[in-house]
């Protein structure tokens, strides 16, 4: 039973403290759309969106509206392309027609964001995989919806580290191709290591393989809710903390969980996961930094940040758990650098590196995200960035991530502006010397010994 207090608690979560549901996302497996004709490929593609998905935006606005839960974004993700498009695409342009097809599809059911134009090469790249990453600049230049991914390793298998040094290149070469809008196309792109199949957030979003035909995802979200908790228990020792957070998560996932069992019972698709990760937004109040600072932390980048973050991200794992039947994806806290104003002013007082947030993310949900560097940053620096984060992925058996933007035409200290959820961030420096050699040693990283579970 809901009492009255709990009825008035949760009211006073979404209005005073940012809560919301992030997203609605609907994986949607695209195998049995696999054809040798391209077109036929696009308008079965296509069909099969914008049947699945047809009420999808329809019902998160009606659920919403009817509880009075904030739900922010409706999303699709699909099975990753480089699989369906194996047998018709010879050329990178094929691939990027298939792009501009799931973006007409993503308008026309009228999501914000379609992700799953992704790649999983963790052991080596296919013909298909490699014509797919090489299209990725153009494809992202050419659609307005469309998200990538692509994985390059896995505790299990190790790392592919030509994958890494093509995904340096292609980067650079998005941003080139989007440099009118400040290389926003980099913001659409997520290189992964150990990516899970069930990922409702963007850009790293697609629907795995061993998934179901659909199915509805479900991403929380509620940095505001913890820090007012913990305002309330300043002083208290950890275990006291841990506590707090531990029942904030709980309250924020039971959430999720609601959204998401009525979500799957109108649009009639099995629900999947509830992702219980703690997202910030520019608005002030809805930071994860803000909350390691509620903590003790003068500014986060401060010595102790690696240690509150941890405790933040096991703490909400912890309570969210038990919330839901099924709690997946990334879960735990995100640190994205142009998303959170906290860590934007972090970086902005000298608190906060990219090596700092490198040492952060071995104990977060992800890794290195919506970090802005000097659009002259080199390809095989790039590509060296990203083998770090796959290495702590790697060896610590978690997901982790890289999404940064070279803005082509900035430098270290000016400003970009995003907008929206994506927010600003000011340029951060970037590591000047060398590991060009190192990339272009090729080959791959093999898996490290704790691997071999049989």
């Amino acid at each position: 039973m809901i009492n009255i207090y709990e009825v008035y608690e949760t009211n006073k979560m979404i209005r005073q403290e940012n809560l919301d549901v992030r997203t609605i996302t609907m994986g949607i497996s695209l195998l049995d759309c696999i054809s040798e004709n391209l077109e036929q490929t696009r308008i079965q593609i296509y069909d099969k969106i914008t049947k699945k998905a047809e009420h999808l935006v329809d019902v998160g606005e009606e659920i919403a509206m009817e509880y009075g839960i904030p739900i922010v974004n409706k999303r699709i993700s699909v099975t990753p392309i480089s699989l369906i498009g194996g047998s018709c695409c010879r050329r990178a342009e094929d691939f990027v027609s298939l792009a501009q097809t799931l973006d007409t599809a993503a308008k026309t059911v009228g999501v914000n964001f379609l992700g799953g134009y992704s790649a999983l090469v963790s052991k080596g790249m296919t013909a298909s995989d490699e014509l797919l990453i090489q299209s990725i600049p153009q494809a992202l230049a050419s659609t307005e919806r469309v998200c990538s991914s692509v994985n390059v390793g896995s505790t299990r298998t190790g790392i592919d580290m030509d994958a890494v040094r093509l995904l340096g290149e292609i980067i650079k070469k998005t941003a080139q191709e989007t440099k009118e809008q400040d290389s926003l196309g980099c913001a659409k792109l997520v290189v992964f290591c150990n990516a899970p199949d069930d990922n409702p957030f963007m850009a790293g979003a697609f629907h795995g393989v061993t998934e179901g035909d659909a199915v509805i995802n479900v991403g929380v979200s509620g940095p505001g809710v913890v820090k007012t908790a913990l305002e309330e228990a300043r002083g208290a020792d950890f275990q006291t903390v841990c506590e707090i957070i531990k029942k904030t998560a709980f309250k924020v996932t039971r959430i999720g969980q609601l959204v998401a069992m009525e979500a799957s019972r109108r649009l009639d698709t099995p629900f999947g996961i509830v992702d219980l990760s703690l997202a910030p937004t520019p608005a002030i109040g809805d930071s994860v930094a803000e909350i390691l600072e509620e903590l003790g932390l003068e500014r986060t980048g401060a010595p102790g940040t690696t240690a509150a973050l941890a405790l933040l991200n096991d703490s909400v794992k912890k309570g969210g758990v038990m919330a839901s039947t099924s709690v997946g994806g990334l879960s735990g806290a995100f640190i994205p650098v142009s998303e959170d104003q906290g860590m934007i002013d972090a970086v902005e007082q000298g608190a906060l590196s990219i090596e700092k947030l490198e040492a952060m993310t071995c104990v977060c949900s992800v890794g290195l995200d919506m970090i802005t560097i000097p659009g002259d940053t080199p390809a095989s620096t790039i590509s060296g960035i990203i083998a770090d984060e796959a290495a702590i992925g790697m060896i610590n058996q978690k997901t982790t991530a890289v999404r940064v933007i070279p803005v082509i035409g900035k430098g270290v200290g000016e400003q970009v502006e995003f907008g929206g959820l994506l927010g600003h961030a000011p340029i951060m420096p970037v590591n000047r010397f060398s590991c060009e050699k190192f990339v272009a040693r090729g080959g791959r990283i093999p898996a490290p010994i704790h691997s071999f579970k049989n």
